[in-house]
């Protein structure tokens, strides 16, 4: 009984376990949050892309929105595009609050 606590088997079991909670939960759980944030922005809301492009949501569609940035320029991204650790849904992003400070 001992050699089979010491051997490879439960070894692995631990690497596992180990596995599961520092990187798969939690990439999931990233994974789920941004699922949930690219559900709940609306019209209005300040934005940044990964791109890097801050704009401010005009219209929204099924799989993509409307983007207006500061000069007036208008463009269509994926909502998959859309940083969540960037943004704040519901009004300015984080980083752009930063930068204004």
């Amino acid at each position: 009984m001992e050699q089979f606590i010491q051997g490879p088997i439960p070894m692995f079991a631990l690497m596992g376990v180990v596995f599961y909670f520092f990187i798969i939960r939690p990439q999931m759980k990233k994974a789920k949050d941004g699922k949930v944030f690219r559900e709940s922005m609306g019209k209005g809301d300040t934005v940044v892309t990964i791109g890097g492009i801050h704009g401010k949501i005009l219209e929204l569609r099924e799989t993509t929105l409307v983007l207006e940035a500061e000069s007036k320029t208008k463009f269509v991204v994926e909502r998959s595009a859309v940083s969540p650790e960037y943004s704040n849904g519901s009004g300015q992003s984080e980083l752009a609050t930063a930068a204004s400070k």
